[in-house]
């Protein structure tokens, strides 16, 4: 698979146009009720097109989407993309301030809305600046509600399948360098970043994650991630649309649900984030582990077990690095160098360079900030919606300041260390917080742990773990200790252990370590020190 010759077709509408006259009938969309071709979804999306520009809906306005996974968010996406609007794509875990922050930061006038969020929009009313109209979308035909009534003094309500068109759009649709989405990322230091993202950008992450699968026409391919996340929507659903391959949307990532997926839709790939395949591994063993059907996986960072992963389930694995701002700008391929690189740089597209705090490059095996930028125009973001003084910020020196912690070793192959805000200082020392959860994580009875630092008196850090356990498994703080001794430098060992229930997550499956940091140490928190454990140099 080749990028196409001309930039000019790197948009949702043309690709789709191309899918529809390859393969006008394939599933592009399967789903547990039925499946939707091409063609279908390339139609029903042009008359809803239609239905947004009825409604005064002009290139360049923003259109928020809160929407379950349903193949309608995808109707909206595309009918978005032909028409020039610009999709915001909303959490549909947000509420309160946060939620209210958004839309007014997003500066749109309309969100296509799920009738079960209406709660929501209704306890923020009075806060929102912009907002004028709600598109209800009622697939349980809970419409007729009282909040509907509270809403309509404030706004225009409309029915979602009232506004598609009897006609299918036919006018100019955006080019390239014009922008499809405003991606919101995750705040965990201050108020969440809108991310622009042209049509090429968007393309080029598609295209990235089809590549880095092998994904072919024949391929079935399951993501477990919400589509208002960039892995969900592009890296799934569009570069199913590239490669001419099937996408299955069944919900939520769990386990059982995974592998009745695979078995259901007899899936050859899918992307998993390092929290789900290590959720994966880390169920019993079965010896009908390896009888299915998954080929492909592009895995997220990897786990320290991938090895083992890859030869119990019968699969290969591919991994990358990369964010909502740049893409992925490198690739591993199959063949995995170790089971710690996130892969080379891909030279054609990218330049990355690891920096100190002023920006001056640093030596290979010595870690540092990732900066990026791009060879190829419009591929990264344009920077953040709304807000030029982030954008100057994090593309100080022209370079994108990524956050991300990374090494490069004398063969070409990075890792990465930490984020630069999760790594820890101890007495001089620099700690990764991915090395000590690694080594935490092949304890037999944990399931999951998160590692942060922790303020001390005596200046600089001190290292925190906090862990959940297996199922019917209890853990021991200083049998933990004992066994992670032997295994890595004095300093890295964990001064304080909190054992809880369950851990923060967003809806992509990636510990909140924030809200951990926050909560810091608690009247369950054991400590090291005070139980009079020494260790050895």
């Amino acid at each position: 698979m080749t990028l196409v010759d001309s930039p000019l077709s790197r948009d949702l509408t043309a690709v789709l146009a191309r899918r529809v006259a390859h393969c006008p009938d394939k599933h592009w969309i399967v789903t547990a009720d039925r499946g939707y071709s091409y063609r279908e979804i390339d139609t029903r999306s042009g008359h809803l097109a239609q239905g947004l520009v009825d409604l005064d809906i002009v290139p360049g306005d923003t259109v928020l989407i809160m929407l379950p996974d349903t193949v309608d968010y995808i109707l909206a996406w595309c009918a978005l993309s032909k028409c020039g609007g610009i999709e915001v794509p909303v959490n549909i875990h947000n509420r309160g301030n946060p939620l209210a922050y958004l839309i007014n930061d997003s500066l749109a006038k309309t969100i296509i809305i799920d009738v079960q969020f209406l709660d929501r929009i209704d306890a923020i009313k009075s806060e929102l600046k912009s907002l004028q109209c709600l598109i209800l979308y009622d697939e349980n035909g809970t419409y007729e509600s009282p909040l509907c009534e509270s809403l309509t003094s404030q706004f225009e309500i409309r029915r979602f399948g009232d506004i598609f068109s009897d006609t299918v759009y036919s006018g100019a649709s955006p080019q390239y360098h014009d922008l499809m989405g405003v991606l919101y990322t995750s705040g965990t230091t201050g108020p969440s970043k809108g991310v622009t993202m042209t049509h090429a950008h968007a393309y080029e992450y598609a295209y990235g994650v089809a590549e880095m699968l092998e994904l072919r026409e024949d391929d079935v391919y399951c993501a477990p991630l919400p589509l208002f996340h960039i892995a969900g929507q592009f890296a799934t659903i569009y570069c199913s649309c590239i490669a001419g391959a099937t996408a299955i949307i069944s919900g939520a990532f769990s386990v059982d649900r995974f592998w009745k997926d695979v078995s259901t839709y007899n899936v050859t790939c899918t992307f998993l984030l390092g929290a789900m395949a290590n959720f994966l591994y880390r169920q019993s063993e079965n010896p009908s582990d390896h009888d299915n059907t998954l080929d492909r996986v592009l895995m997220v960072p990897l786990i320290p077990e991938v090895e083992d992963f890859k030869t119990r389930f019968g699969c290969r694995v591919s991994t990358t690095w990369g964010g909502t701002e740049m893409n992925c700008p490198t690739r591993s391929g199959f063949d995995l160098a170790n089971n710690k690189s996130c892969g080379r740089v891909t030279e054609d597209r990218y330049e990355v360079r690891i920096v100190d705090a002023l920006d001056q490059e640093l030596e290979d095996g010595v870690p540092g900030e990732a900066i990026v930028r791009s060879k190829v125009p419009w591929i990264m973001t344009t920077g953040y919606w709304n807000h030029p003084d982030w954008t100057e910020k994090a593309w100080r020196n022209l370079w994108l300041h990524t956050g991300d912690m990374l090494m490069r070793d004398s063969d070409g192959n990075l890792y990465f260390v930490d984020r630069t805000k999760d790594a820890i200082r101890r007495r001089g020392e620099n700690i990764s917080s991915i090395e000590v959860e690694n080594e935490i994580n092949s304890y037999a009875p944990v399931l999951e742990c998160a590692v942060i630092p922790i303020a001390s008196a005596e200046t600089e850090q001190e290292v925190m773990a906090v862990l959940v356990a297996k199922e019917n498994q209890s853990i021991d703080p200083e049998s933990l200790i004992r066994y992670l001794e032997p295994r890595m430098a004095y300093f890295m060992v964990p001064r304080y252990i909190d054992v809880i229930d369950a851990m923060p997550k967003t809806p992509t499956g990636k510990i909140k370590k924030f809200e951990l940091r926050e909560r810091g140490i608690t009247d369950s928190t054991w400590d090291r020190v005070a139980a009079g454990i020494k260790l050895s140099r």
